[in-house]
């Protein structure tokens, strides 16, 4: 599993990037304490109305403005990308 730092403005940004991708399986937001705050699971193909209440959750957390830790499952066999500044 793969974990990065984000903050709370670049958070929507950086997750659309990692949405679009299309090799996450699953998504994991956690606050600077460890706690768990998100953990979404996404299937390849999902776009549109389908990801509405995920982006309602990330706004939601992401108004708190604070560092976030990211942690991203991929499907296994597939290139990794390192996220710039990570």
């Amino acid at each position: 599993m793969e974990e990065f730092k984000v903050k709370g403005e670049n958070l929507k940004e950086r997750l659309k990037e990692l949405v679009r991708e299309g090799n996450v399986r699953r998504i994991i937001l956690k606050n600077p304490s460890g706690r768990v705050l998100l953990d979404m699971p996404l299937n390849a193909g999902v776009v549109g109305l389908a990801l509405a209440p995920f982006w309602a959750a990330v706004a939601a957390v992401a108004v708190l403005a604070t560092d976030y830790t990211v942690a991203v499952e991929r499907d296994k066999g597939t290139a990794v990308q390192k996220a710039p500044g990570a």
